[in-house]
């Protein structure tokens, strides 16, 4: 992996995370103001010492250290969508268009 990789991967996790949080409001009580979060995960130790030197790098005095320890990140999805189509209709034909 390279620093490309590695930053891509802490986008997704940190946008899964906001997920996660967005479900799981409780756990948002227990990350203090200002906390460094600091993402960790479970067999990939070049991610893991990568995360560790940019929190060196940007962590200020006194502030809060919270590592998430994440089991595996599941491989991204396109879409959730199953088999979109498009119609193409002439304006003057939608009803709800006539009175606008």
């Amino acid at each position: 992996m390279n620093k490309k990789d590695f930053w891509g991967l802490q986008r997704s996790i940190g946008f899964e995370f906001s997920r996660y949080i967005l479900a799981h409001p409780e756990l948002s009580k227990k990350i203090p103001p200002n906390a460094l979060v600091i993402f960790q995960i479970d067999d990939n130790p070049q991610f893991n010492k990568w995360a560790l030197n940019m929190a060196k790098k940007i962590k200020e005095p006194k502030q809060p250290l919270i590592f998430i320890q994440v089991e595996k990140l599941l491989p991204d999805i396109e879409s959730r969508l199953v088999n979109p189509r498009l119609k193409k209709v002439k304006t003057e034909t939608v009803s709800w268009l006539k009175d606008a």
